[in-house]
């Protein structure tokens, strides 16, 4: 009897598990099976690679969640192989519940990629709040990989991975094999009360958010007016993909005849599919109706024609499921649903569905090749990497190109106590440069790489490999290192291999000699000299090398402590030596120029700034050093040479110098509107207001002089000291950056690690300060505090803006912008004068650009587009605004600050009006 009951029990456990066909549910870091509230079954990970922990939940439901897996903080990818059947659609669901599961309190921020195909990052904000990631997909493959990598605070972990299989043509696009399908929203309007709808409700497990939440990226801005209904009557939803019947027994109506809201769509702007539910739940009297619009602003052409649910679905209580499967979605989402004039009752909205088309990486063209390598080691360790060879990041023995789909360039394998022959699967990687194979147990002979033409260096030394030196090593045209020794080879080292220069060593192979008749130990006496006389002759021009280098440096020393001396005066019409020298003006010339330092416009740390006119009528800005130490001579010939051969439209014109009667002396053009920070926040903020597309038009010309600083220039040049006072305006408002007393050119900044911190506090990159170690990326963290200044219109550092807590204005800003509060942001004096999106736009690239780590950050060029793209932006709003007669001279008219006599202007501040800071080495 016990044996039958036993039976049944069995029996009934896996009739639950045969109703949900398709599902597979990971409990990361879990350590045994079990059936979770909802009657799904759960598999615990059996990865060897990471480490599992506990952390304390809690609320109900949540046993998946008290365990994860945790990977190291480096340089690889740790992945999960999923089996899935081709041509079958998918719902893959990534979780993760920090849970302060490593007592460091550090937030982790990284990575998650489908394959080669980058999904998501996971930026955790708070311990207790569980971030989940959805993407949707057509299986190609009989599996799948799901890696994380790139950590960029704190660890990797992952708390639970699920994969759903749908039905027929569910989720079908006309782009499903060139995109996936990232979930954005999906949401359940008039939900009864937090809880989600999904399993068993949903038989396909998916997740339907309840409108009740509030969180940074889902609803705002509800319109007043709009309540919630529900009904207990059975819905027809057509198919069962569509919205389960729950979902749609729930609304939200618009009393007072409109819906609005405003949703933060993760993964956008971008194309993404979206889609509207909506069935009729109420009881409408004989002459009542319901009639409705969808308006998206900013989307003219897309105002849908009327909606009338019971029209439209042929009955009460039916599904109408109208939407775009192609459309252009902003991050910031704002629309409305408004009653027709014709219309008794207002709007009615059940759900709404909203993913964004993700461009698949279809990864490394070797994958396939080195696939099949791994597979004739399935028990070594190096082999179970998982995922795409070289994307998001290369498996930990291999390097790859920066191509967009990367071709394996090194392969190293030295010392993994590799048996059998060398794999011939090897010759049909033709990007192959490097291969590291040394220090195995490889036997048998050399394979035929001759397709691999572009390999370098090849190392096969230290095995026991057989057979002689095959002919088409000779043929390789770009081979320069080959080393065999310590095999087992024979025969002889072709001549082709000596005549060539390549670095060649084949001792310990005792049956491998050259070709010809054996050794000649008359050669090998003369090579020997040879050698030895070769050896001396590269000491001693070693020894010269060095002591001209040295006599150099002193020399240099010199120069550095007496200045720039020009070898001959020349008067201001004059120009001395090629283009690229500086200009050098006498020190009479600028005493008649300034009228004896008559007109004062400026000081600073560095000195005092003087407006000038010369001979010829031209304005000048004259900045006469304050000190005389060997540091700020330094910055003064740094400046000189830096600004003598770069030129570009947003950079301060540079004049000249002067180095008499003790003084060092910089002329520029002069800048009629002075510094960005004085328009901001400074003496001019009332007076001389600039509106948002003026603030962003700065930031392109801004933007636009650092990128030819960092592309531009060979060597490229990194800044030091971006900040708002040393961007300038002339009397048409342009941008031009200015100061380059502290700038490096990369290639000395690369090979140099300073002892001294340079920079202005507030726009110093934070890693920069600790490693030392100065990158472009620098002068991104600097440009990532000015656009939020242009979009606050507050200091870099304050003491009282930011609250008690926080004194700069990054923490400040970065706390509001990731829980959607753009608005507290806003410069007060720009409210109803521009368009939200495009201060989102601003708002999500400044926060990329202060991010910690310097490899988080986008290139300046990146940035640049970003700010075109949000000028594209407010202009189309300008164009809307222009045909209700509003013109843009009009919006404008504030900016005309040019005065009709310049020389009288005292609106000209120096460049140096903050002292930049010298921090001690970071210990």
């Amino acid at each position: 009897m016990f044996a039958f009951f036993f039976l049944l029990f069995t029996a009934l456990i896996y009739h639950v598990f045969a109703q949900v066909p398709g599902f597979f549910s990971i409990d990361c870091g879990g350590t045994e099976k079990f059936l979770d509230e909802i009657g799904l079954e759960w598999t615990p990970d059996k990865l060897v690679c990471g480490n599992a922990a506990n952390i304390s939940v809690g609320s109900e439901n949540t046993k998946p969640y008290t365990t994860l897996r945790y990977f190291p903080a480096d340089s690889r990818k740790y992945c999960y192989t999923l089996s899935v059947e081709a041509r079958k659609r998918y719902l893959v669901r990534a979780s993760f519940l920090y849970g302060n599961f490593d007592r460091n309190d550090v937030y982790p921020k990284f990575d998650i990629s489908l394959g080669a195909t980058h999904w998501s990052t996971i930026v955790i904000s708070d311990a207790d709040t569980l971030e989940v990631r959805e993407l949707i997909f057509l299986a190609t493959s009989p599996s799948i990989s799901v890696c994380l990598s790139n950590a960029s605070t704190g660890q990797p972990f992952i708390s639970t991975l699920e994969l759903r299989q749908f039905n027929g043509s569910m989720y079908y696009t006309d782009f499903e094999t060139a995109s996936y399908l990232s979930v954005s929203a999906r949401i359940n309007f008039g939900a009864v009360n937090n809880d989600s709808v999904r399993y068993p409700d949903d038989p396909f497990d998916r997740i339907w958010e309840s409108d009740s939440i509030r969180k940074a990226n889902f609803l705002v801005d509800v319109a007043a007016g709009t309540s919630k209904i529900s009904t207990t009557t059975p819905i027809n939803v057509n198919r069962d993909e569509r919205p389960p019947e729950k979902v749609m027994q729930t609304a939200v109506v618009g009393r007072n005849g409109l819906l609005n809201y405003r949703l933060n769509l993760d993964g956008f702007p971008g194309f993404g599919w979206a889609f509207s539910y909506f069935s009729e739940i109420e009881d409408l009297g004989a002459n009542e109706s319901r009639k409705f619009r969808l308006k998206l602003p900013g989307y003219p052409d897309i105002t849908k024609a009327t909606v009338n649910i019971q029209e439209n679905a042929q009955g009460r209580y039916r599904l109408y499921e109208p939407g775009f499967t192609n459309l252009s979605l902003p991050f910031v989402l704002t629309f409305s649903f408004g009653k027709t004039a014709d219309s008794s009752r207002g709007p009615l909205l059940n759900a709404m569905e909203i993913n964004k088309y993700l461009q698949i990486n279809f990864g490394s063209p070797d994958a396939a090749v080195i696939s099949g390598l791994t597979s004739q080691y399935p028990q070594a360790d190096w082999a179970q990497e998982g995922g795409d060879p070289c994307l998001p990041v290369p498996w930990s023995w291999l390097q790859c190109s920066m191509d967009a789909q990367p071709r394996i360039f090194a392969i190293l394998l030295s010392r993994k106590n590799l048996p059998g022959n060398i794999p011939s699967k090897i010759s049909k990687l033709t990007g192959l440069v490097e291969l590291w194979l040394d220090g195995n147990s490889l036997s048998g002979s050399i394979p035929d790489l001759s397709d691999c033409t572009n390999l370098r260096i090849i190392h096969l030394e230290n095995n026991r490999l057989t057979g002689a030196l095959p002919s088409f090593l000779t043929g390789l045209p770009n081979l320069a290192e080959l080393y065999v020794q310590n095999n087992l080879l024979s025969g002889r080292v072709p001549r082709g291999l000596l005549d060539k220069k390549v670095v060649i060593n084949y001792a310990g192979n005792i049956n491998l000699r050259p070709e010809g008749k054996g050794p000649n130990h008359t050669n090998i006496i003369v090579i020997s000299i040879l050698g030895g006389s070769l050896l001396l002759i590269i000491v001693i021009i070693t020894c010269c090398f060095f002591f001209v280098r040295r006599k150099k440096h002193q020399d240099n020393e010199k120069d550095d402590a007496s200045g720039l001396q020009p070898p001959r005066k020349t008067t201001s019409s004059q120009s001395e030596g090629p283009a690229e020298t500086a200009h050098f003006f006498t020190y009479e010339e600028i005493e008649d120029a300034t009228g004896k330092f008559q007109k004062r416009i400026g000081s600073g740390g560095f000195g005092t700034v003087y407006y000038g006119r010369l001979n010829d009528g031209k304005e000048i800005a004259v900045k006469v050093l304050s000190s005389n130490s060997y540091q700020g001579k330094k910055e003064f010939s740094n400046e000189v040479s830096l600004l003598s051969r770069i030129h570009h439209r947003n950079l301060v014109a540079f004049l000249g110098y002067c180095q008499e009667e003790g003084k060092s002396i910089l002329v520029y053009e002069y800048m009629h509107n002075g510094t960005l920070k004085e328009h901001l926040y400074g003496p001019l903020t009332q007076e001389r207001a600039i509106d948002w597309i003026k603030r962003l038009e700065i930031a392109e010309d801004a933007a636009k002089a650092i990128e030819y600083l960092h592309t531009g220039c060979i060597p490229s040049i990194i800044h030091r000291d971006l900040k708002s006072s040393n961007i300038l305006l002339d009397k048409h408002m342009r941008a031009k950056v200015s100061d380059f007393g502290l700038s490096k050119l990369a290639v000395d900044a690369s090979s140099h690690v300073s002892s001294m911190v340079r920079g202005t506090v507030g726009y110093l990159d934070p890693e920069y300060y600790i490693s030392q170690q100065l990158t472009e990326k620098s002068d991104v963290y600097s440009f990532g505090v000015i656009l939020l200044e242009l979009i606050s219109g507050q200091e870099a550092i304050s003491n009282e803006s930011f609250g008690v807590h926080c004194r700069n204005i990054v923490q400040w800003a970065r706390f509001r912008i990731d829980n959607g509060d753009i608005q507290s942001i806003i410069d007060t004096s720009l409210q109803g004068n521009l368009n939200v999106q495009s201060v989102w736009k601003i708002a999500e690239k400044a926060m990329q650009c202060v991010q910690p780590h310097g490899r988080d950050r986008p290139p300046i060029s990146e940035v640049l587009k970003e700010i075109q793209d949000a000028i594209s932006i407010e202009r189309g709003s300008e164009s809307e605004d222009s045909s209700e007669g509003v013109s843009r001279d009009s919006r404008h008219s504030s900016l005309n600050l040019a005065t009709n006599d310049p020389g009288v202007s005292d609106t000209f501040v120096s460049s140096f009006d903050d002292d930049p800071i010298v921090l001690p080495t970071a210990r």
